[in-house]
């Protein structure tokens, strides 16, 4: 039994990040772990992909020079980061912005980052989702923006008072980032590749 099937039939264990980071996967393959539980990531499919790296481009060009920095999936965000490698809980996001260079160790993110974008593809389930916004919630992750292909819409949520705040904006918007200043993304542009 390879570690990915062993992974997934150990049913009822709670992993660590230590374990996490033990496992031998073979090339292509990711999990996220979620209050101690793996779950498979499958891969990303084309209009997944030009989502992302348009809104990754708009990202970086222009965050270039500041503080905050862009990290694209695969990149490991341990929401709730412990120095002993106790924490349970690792996800990777399709694009995390962290602004504070603290939270930027050789593994990936240690701790909330400021922004994170997710993309929904077939393969996900509103119960990812669902498991995810009330993560990022308890986090602290300041902005939740979920992009749909199929609708070309984006919600945007803002974390206030302990709660999340949506706003909905269509293709035709631009979207200006509530946890970074300045920044507007042209929707237009991120799903311009889509039918």
């Amino acid at each position: 039994m390879g570690d990915a099937a062993r992974i997934l039939a150990d049913e009822g264990r709670r992993f660590t990040y230590a374990d996490y980071k033990a496992w031998e996967l073979d090339e292509g393959e990711r999990f996220e772990l979620i209050n101690g539980t793996a779950y498979a990531l499958a891969a990303p499919n084309d209009s997944h992909q030009a989502i992302l790296v348009e809104l990754t481009t708009q990202l970086v060009n222009y965050l270039r020079g500041r503080p905050c920095k862009v990290r694209p999936a695969p990149y490991d965000v341990r929401l709730f980061y412990t120095e002993d490698e106790s924490d349970d809980t690792v996800v990777q996001p399709d694009i995390s912005v962290i602004c504070d260079e603290k939270k930027r160790g050789p593994e990936g993110c240690r701790g909330a980052p400021d922004l994170v974008a997710e993309i929904l593809s077939p393969s996900n389930t509103a119960d990812e989702y669902i498991r995810k916004f009330n993560l990022y919630i308890k986090a602290g992750v300041r902005e939740y923006w979920i992009l749909a292909q199929k609708s070309k819409t984006v919600q945007a949520f803002v974390l206030q008072n302990n709660a999340y705040m949506g706003t909905v904006y269509d293709s035709g918007a631009t979207l200006p980032s509530a946890a970074i200043e300045g920044l507007v993304v042209r929707l237009g542009d991120v799903f311009s590749d889509l039918a």
